[in-house]
């Protein structure tokens, strides 16, 4: 029997490592062609990685947790099967310390930008790095101006046990002053809990939400503009082709794909609300690859990118809107399909909600949250006089950072999404 290694196979061009969460199969067990071996998840999506071959599963060279980058070998099958996979020659069991350096190994053609540490430098930073400046209290400007040793000048293991070394060698401690009353510390506030209360450990994905949150607040000062606009037309329209829609093209005509229409046309119209902020420097992104919040059976949130939506028609933006949410709600989106995004939509309507400020996706500037469309009286202005109408209202409510966009840019941006939808033709053809 050949002996043969499975490798972590690339996942995404903006993906270089992934995580290993559950082993599926243990040494030993029997394994079919394509039958999942092992779970993975990266700091975007999960998935399973398929057997190449059928056989068993000799050696397993990484823990549950470890980190492993994409192209490293992290199991071995004994199998009959010839599928061109190199042959291992016989070896002694990984050490602790191979296996180290096989998680460490730096990466060859890494996309710095979406594994970057979150940080205003364009550093990619290990989990063992990170880990150690955790545990040392090293703050994110101090970690920026360590010099690294590693490939693009990234910081190594070897690099941060160098610097806490010479950092303890030039702080040495010296003896407190005596005092005759002793320090007060205050305890850290924590959540009171009764005997009753339910304690639910966060899962992975919670954990990263909510880091992400927080890292976005902490970043960005946030504003909101809210617009409240009138879409009886869009609502009209959309009640007059769905079911041909549906007939026609096989697939829902929903309001989302209307949405991203006038948010891409708003964007190209302003384009600096399609910016990013790099230190000092804005940078004016030239695609327009719109996020939309999507809610997983879970409870958490995912964001699938529509990349180029200024470029698709309403029919590509509906297949396409539907395509990504049944995907995202069935756990089967690729790495590259929820990244790049360069401003995002959260449809907060679909939960009932008539308005909401929400929190922007960095490093994002800008994210806007459509409201519930409600059956409203309204003045209706007309060349022989006002009236008073029912008419199908909605907010939308538009948070961006300060920082590159002023309240007058996304004052305007917002008031220019409810136009475009506002004066939606009714004529319009499918």
């Amino acid at each position: 029997m050949a002996e043969l290694k499975v490798e972590l196979p690339k996942m995404g061009e903006s993906v270089a490592e992934a995580t290993i969460t559950t082993w599926l199969k243990s040494v030993g067990d029997q394994i079919e062609e394509d039958e999942p071996i092992v779970e993975i998840a990266t700091d975007k999506v999960d998935s399973e990685v398929p057997s190449p071959c059928s056989g068993i599963l000799k050696e397993a060279l990484f823990k549950e947790g470890d980190v492993v980058q994409v192209g490293a070998v992290f199991a071995v099958i004994e199998s009959d099967q010839n599928v061109g996979t190199e042959i291992v020659e016989e070896k002694e069991e990984l050490s602790e310390m191979e296996i180290e350096s096989e998680i460490l190994k730096p990466l060859e053609k890494e996309e710095i930008s979406d594994i970057k540490l979150e940080s205003t430098s364009e550093r990619f930073y290990s989990p063992l790095v990170k880990s150690i400046a955790k545990k040392e209290s090293i703050s994110q400007d101090e970690l920026d101006k360590i010099s690294g040793s590693g490939a693009n000048g990234r910081v190594t293991k070897k690099d941060m046990l160098s610097y806490l070394e010479n950092k303890s060698t030039k702080t040495q401690p010296t003896a407190a002053p005596k005092s005759s009353s002793p320090a007060i510390i205050p305890p850290s506030p924590s959540p009171s809990s009764s005997g009753s209360d339910e304690i639910i450990e966060m899962d992975r994905m919670r954990k990263m939400i909510a880091e992400h949150m927080v890292h976005s607040v902490h970043t960005a000062p946030h504003v909101t503009s809210f617009v409240e606009a009138d879409v009886t037309n869009l609502v009209l329209w959309r009640n007059k082709h769905k079911k041909e829609f549906e007939k026609r093209e096989g697939e829902k005509l929903t309001f989302t794909p209307i949405f991203i229409e006038a948010v891409a046309k708003a964007l190209r119209d302003l384009p600096m609300v399609n910016s990013s902020i790099d230190g000092d420097k804005i940078i004016v992104k030239s695609n327009i690859n719109i996020g939309m919040a999507t809610a997983l059976p879970s409870g958490n949130l995912i964001v699938p990118v529509i990349n180029n939506a200024d470029q698709l028609n309403l029919v590509g933006l509906a297949k396409k809107v539907n395509d990504l949410a049944l995907r995202a709600r069935n756990n089967q989106l690729k790495p590259d399909e929820i990244s790049g995004g360069t401003y995002t939509i959260s449809n907060v309507g679909t939960f009932g909600n008539v308005m909401g400020t929400p929190i922007i996706s960095q490093p994002q500037s800008a994210i806007l949250a459509l409201g519930a469309i409600r059956k409203k009286p309204a003045v209706i202005e007309s060349p022989t006089g006002d009236m008073i109408g029912i008419r199908h209202m909605m907010f939308l409510s538009h948070s961006y950072d300060h920082r590159n966009i002023d309240g007058a840019l996304g004052g305007q941006f917002v008031r220019k999404v409810a136009d475009y939808l506002e004066n939606f033709n009714l004529e319009r053809g499918l």
